[in-house]
């Protein structure tokens, strides 16, 4: 009888006076938890709560999500997957408190909902309900882990789990710039309808070079934050590269060795020059002193 009437109900709405106040701003439920869907409205004078209807609809399909009529509940019609999970302020509907409790808000409750009222008159309004679930603090993996060399072209994985909605994923290097032009991202639901995120960077590889991924939920406005840093010691060098570097420092030794011994012979050619040609200036001079005694003499 309910699914007869809420069509009744609903088509003169357009001649209510009843004021119903719900949240403008979207209704934020965490993953899990219980959610309050505010809905007041105001009357003009006593009434009996044997003659008051409430009614908690989905805006889009109409199904019933929790029904007060003649002083009680009405939950036959109730969709199957509200079942024991809502519930209305009794001590309160006398003061103008239509309010439903939401219990363990799962992702599937996410939508539009529309509180209905009848005392003497009608009135309705409709709110949002967002949900959100923080994400797993994120991983990030390098692939291949090993072997590596510098030019080399990796993956970064960028992990986190059981999330929602979907979050923005910002990579960054070492020296802050935004790498997130070359990044892929995919979203797996689980059976619950949260996210497994799973973003790739791939990036040419410096020695020493670090690579962060920051990961945003846009309902909860938290951040969570991981890095990877590839040191030098990780990086080989290519067996090329490797050879040539050996060969060049061993000629290196050898022209340094042939150049010692090149610089020893003139060192030592230079010293017995000048010593010969001091032995002969010693001669010569003697042979100086030697004729001007003969000249004294004579």
């Amino acid at each position: 009888m309910l699914s007869l009437l809420l069509p009744a109900m609903l088509a003169i709405q357009a001649m209510a006076v009843m004021e119903v106040q719900v949240p403008e701003q979207p209704v934020v439920a965490l993953h899990g938890s219980n959610a309050m869907l505010n809905c007041s409205f105001s009357h003009t004078g006593p009434f009996n709560l044997s003659g008051m209807s409430i009614f908690w609809l989905l805006t889009d399909t109409k199904r019933s999500v929790h029904a007060y009529r003649d002083g009680r509940d009405q939950l036959v019609d109730q969709a199957d997957s509200f079942a024991n999970r809502t519930s209305l302020f009794p001590t309160q509907l006398a003061l103008g408190n239509a309010s439903l409790l939401l219990s363990k808000v799962v992702v599937a409750d996410e939508g539009s909902y529309t509180c209905f009222v009848r005392v003497h008159e009608h009135g309705s309004a409709a709110l949002l309900l967002q949900v959100a679930a923080p994400y797993s603090k994120p991983v990030v993996t390098l692939e291949p882990e090993s072997n590596l060399r510098p030019g080399d072209e990796v993956a970064l994985t960028c992990m986190a789990y059981d999330g929602y909605p979907e979050a923005s994923v910002m990579w960054q290097d070492g020296n802050g710039r935004n790498l997130t032009d070359n990044i892929t991202t995919s979203l797996v639901a689980n059976e619950e309808g949260l996210f497994t995120m799973t973003s790739v960077l791939t990036a040419v590889l410096e020695p020493n070079s670090t690579y962060s991924c920051r990961l945003i939920n846009p309902l909860l406005g938290e951040e969570g934050y991981a890095f990877v840093t590839v040191i030098g010691q990780n990086i080989a060098f290519p067996p090329v590269a490797l050879w040539v570097t050996v060969g060049l420092a061993v000629c290196l030794l050898v022209l340094l060795i042939a150049l010692a011994a090149v610089c020893r012979r003139k060192i030592k050619e230079s010293c017995e020059e000048a010593r010969r040609e001091a032995e002969e200036a010693k001669e010569l001079e003697e042979e100086e002193s030697k004729t001007a005694m003969m000249l004294l003499k004579s």
